[in-house]
């Protein structure tokens, strides 16, 4: 592989060589160029080459799988539907995670319609990066869509990061949870110059004790553009809590759009958002200990982004 790909693969999903344990999937300019299955869990690929499906036989514990995906090619736009069939009691993580290089004058898009089906009592932590880098004039998008169906007493945590480089990015979460599942979401965002981002949670928590924490932290910078929506939908006795966090720089703009729908009296929802600049004490602080200005601030939005 390229340089500039083994350097994408570390950044997006921590890989530096390809892993010998664990199953792994490495798609670069949409074509797979690595993959491997074990014995708890097949990577098989759809028929019609759009995409993989990714098996979990019940009981499995302590696997992890790759599935990172990279594009280098200026101009190329590339879709994949990734299914996951997640067996009953399994306990797996799943790292993805797209990078973007471009070098050259036309848009590079990868839009990844990522699907989980898991089983009872099944736990699943799923860690996605989105990063995008290079020098031409060329847009970077990408357009991750994750949909989530929960069986009873299941667990799915979901980690979402785009701190750098992402020109234009439309990301959208769904889930569906039965009796007694828990989906937890935590999302770290930034953007500058005039970039573009729209975050969208829909949660419908359709089972009994059925719970949901959905957290997003962002730093808008520059002239870009964030906006937050967020709807949970409480159908029975559940709990649901979403919070927007947001840094807001120069001359950016954040936009928070919170949606509660309780169809059950015994239905807890909650949802908090917070916007505002970096209060001057803190900078004031880190500057008596030396540092510039320029320089408590990058301490200051790296530390709330972590």
């Amino acid at each position: 592989m390229k340089t500039v790909v083994k350097n994408m693969l570390k950044t997006v999903a921590d890989l530096v060589v390809l892993p010998t344990n664990g199953a792994f999937n490495i798609r670069v300019n949409g074509s797979c160029v690595e993959r491997h299955s074990t014995k708890n869990v097949q990577i098989i690929p759809k028929e019609n080459g759009s995409g993989i499906d990714i098996h979990v036989k019940p009981g499995t514990k302590n696997e992890m799988v790759h599935i990172p995906v990279v594009v280098d090619a200026s101009g190329f736009e590339d879709l994949v539907y990734n299914d996951f069939y997640i067996g009953e009691d399994a306990d797996v993580v799943i790292i993805a995670g797209c990078g973007i290089h471009n070098d050259g004058a036309h848009l590079s898009q990868h839009d990844g319609i990522h699907t989980f089906h898991v089983g009872k009592r099944a736990r699943v932590k799923y860690v996605e990066k989105h990063y995008g880098e290079g020098d031409g004039s060329g847009e970077r998008v990408l357009n991750p869509v994750t949909e989530v169906y929960l069986d009873e007493d299941s667990y799915l945590e979901m980690e979402t990061v785009q701190i750098e480089g992402v020109d234009s990015t439309n990301r959208i979460t769904k889930g569906e949870l039965k009796d007694r599942a828990t989906f937890i979401v935590r999302e770290r965002l930034m953007t500058s110059g005039t970039q573009r981002a729209t975050t969208t949670f829909d949660v419908a928590l359709n089972g009994v004790d059925a719970s949901t924490n959905v957290v997003s932290r962002s730093v808008a910078k520059g002239q870009s553009f964030q906006e937050f929506i967020s709807k949970i939908d409480g159908n029975r006795a559940c709990v649901g809590h979403s919070e927007c966090d947001a840094i807001i720089m120069d001359n950016a703009c954040v936009k928070a759009v919170p949606e509660l729908v309780a169809n059950h009296v015994d239905a807890s929802l909650i949802h908090e958002a917070a916007i505002g600049k970096i209060a001057g004490e803190q900078i004031i602080k880190l500057m008596t200990l030396g540092l510039t200005q320029e320089e408590a601030e990058a301490e200051i939005v790296n530390g709330f982004l972590k």
